[in-house]
């Protein structure tokens, strides 16, 4: 990260200038906890948005690719919830997307289709509007600069902590902060996963412009982790630039690149929260994959690893099981030739080689199983085939998260 770069303390999406938000309970968590959320910008913002690639779309999806498609750069709110995804629910679930963006959009004064909808929680459960429309017009009455963290608390559903996040660029025509929410805990895959976060930025930006920065940055962080293996049906990403410091980072070359590392920053800060909140997880494990042919090959190689039952069990056992991991790599789809493959592990401490040219490195049993002990585990894989690069983030499966998700219905 560049020296130009400072997180701030308790940052959220509510850091950068022009924007508030508030939140409420509508009745929608049976434990009175905050389940409404708005986000509102003092001005139209250019917004980029990257959703899931289930075929199966939650009409919040639906109603928010359409709306960017028409008003990229007349974004001014996003209306959240949690507990019901309002996914497979028909043209009535589009109608009550539409009816909660109508309500974000009367409850702070806004002008027609300047709000975005996000909703997370249970498949298949008619949204409750009415309760959803109460919430939503007394979080706009807390609208305050320093909302952004009950934001991402009302957003959580099987998260156990708020996820948020801030910096501040500085530039020489002034500083830029870029903040962020999310969600996210369980139903973790790449493309996206069952994730909602919302960035933002007081930066001067067009949608034509931010749009492949974004998409850059979302491979590299939101689509670069894995608890599951599952896919979800709301999954969104959205970030809004309103404008407000005046400084626009693509009028320098150079501060372009910063304001993208700074914009990285959050998201893969928010990414690796998710991870570490994965249901039921125990332990956190990055995947470097090197000696690549391209990016996509070695994030392919990587999310194979991230996803695999077997290596993720590994890790939840201490099991220094290397095998499972190559034969992953195997499995992803990508030619690779096995020979050349070299794999080494480490925790906080140096690098353990486990195999070597596709064989058994026979490393020290003992000092390979305290490597997998530790709660944060490195695994570097070297395909042998050529200078690319990718990193994946996943956690271990434990016993916890079945039952979490045994019952999660009822």
């Amino acid at each position: 990260m560049t020296s130009a770069i400072a997180p701030l303390s308790d940052g959220s999406v509510t850091s950068p200038a022009g924007f508030t938000a508030g939140a409420a309970h509508a009745r929608l968590k049976a434990d009175g906890a905050l389940d409404v959320a708005l986000l509102v910008s003092a001005t139209s913002c250019a917004t980029v948005g990257v959703f899931t690639r289930n075929a199966v779309r939650a009409a919040p999806v639906t109603y928010d690719a359409d709306l960017l498609s028409e008003r990229p750069g007349r974004v001014r709110a996003v209306a959240m919830n949690a507990r019901v995804a309002n996914a497979c629910t028909g043209a009535p679930g589009l109608e009550a997307a539409r009816a909660m963006a109508q309500a974000a959009e009367q409850a702070a004064a806004l002008p027609p289709r300047t709000a975005l909808v996000l909703s997370t929680g249970v498949i298949g459960v008619p949204l409750p509007v009415g309760q959803v429309i109460d919430g939503l017009h007394q979080a706009a009455s807390r609208l305050s600069p320093t909302g952004g963290i009950d934001a991402a608390r009302a957003i959580m559903t099987t998260d156990t902590r708020a996820k948020h996040c801030a910096v501040r660029l500085d530039t020489p025509t002034g500083p830029i902060t870029v903040g962020g929410i999310a969600k996210g805990s369980g139903m973790i895959h790449p493309d996206l996963a069952t994730l909602l976060a919302v960035l933002t930025t007081d930066a001067v930006a067009e949608p034509a412009a931010l749009a492949p920065l974004f998409h850059r940055v979302v491979d590299r962080t939101f689509n670069a982790i894995s608890v599951d293996g599952d896919t979800s049906t709301n999954d969104t990403v959205l970030l809004l630039a309103g404008g407000v410091s005046g400084v626009d980072p693509a009028r320098d070359a150079a501060v372009w690149v910063q304001f993208e590392e700074a914009v990285l920053f959050v998201a893969r800060t928010l990414a690796l929260a998710i991870v570490a909140d994965g249901e039921g997880a125990t332990k956190m494990l990055e995947i470097h994959i090197v000696g690549a042919a391209s990016e996509r090959a070695a994030r392919e190689v990587g999310r194979a690893i991230a996803r695999s039952a077997l290596v993720k069990t590994a890790i939840f056992g201490a099991d220094p099981n290397w095998g499972r991991v190559l034969a992953a790599a195997g499995a992803a789809g990508v030619p690779l030739a096995a020979d050349r493959l070299s794999l080494q592990a480490a925790g906080d401490g140096d690098w353990v080689t486990l195999a070597t040219g596709g064989a058994t490195a026979h490393p020290d049993p003992g000092q390979a199983r305290a490597v997998f002990e530790q709660k944060e585990i490195r695994l570097r894989l070297d395909l042998g085939v050529g200078r690319a690069e990718a990193v994946v983030w996943t956690c271990d499966l434990t016993p916890e998260y079945i039952k979490i998700n045994a019952d999660y219905t009822s």
